[in-house]
């Protein structure tokens, strides 16, 4: 029991995550330096549509986290987005970051997070369910 309740408390940890960022710091604008990486690596010609855009997918991945459909699925597609995301900030706008390069650490945190709740943590969570 203990491991299925650390596993729906965890869920509800990532996709709440998904959800701040995307609708808070992205679609509200409460943290408008998403907006700034944004213009710095695509433009600041696309940078206020492309942020909506990312802040609504990442709105969108937290209902699919909370749905719980295909989650290994949802999890590796998790694991490659905040991969790809933090190595493109670390590289090209390190100096927007929150945390600096520091970030890659938070970054690589959530990824270890993500991957033990979805591939160790549910697997454990559906042994005991069949003992």
């Amino acid at each position: 029991m203990k491991s299925q309740k650390l596993h729906i408390t965890l869920t509800h940890l990532i996709a709440i995550v998904w959800l701040a960022n995307g609708l808070f710091c992205k679609m509200l604008n409460l943290a408008p330096r998403h907006k700034q990486i944004v213009a710095e690596i695509l433009g600041e010609h696309i940078a206020a549509p492309m942020t909506l855009l990312i802040g609504l997918s990442e709105i969108v991945m937290a209902i699919w986290i909370w749905t719980q459909y295909k989650p290994k699925l949802s999890a590796g597609l998790q694991i490659v987005i905040v991969a790809v995301m933090n190595i493109l900030e670390f590289i090209l706008v390190p100096d927007l970051l929150l945390w600096g390069r520091l970030n890659a650490v938070f970054a690589l945190l959530f990824i270890c997070l993500v991957y033990y709740n979805t591939f160790i943590l549910s697997d454990r969570v559906k042994l005991e369910i069949q003992l």
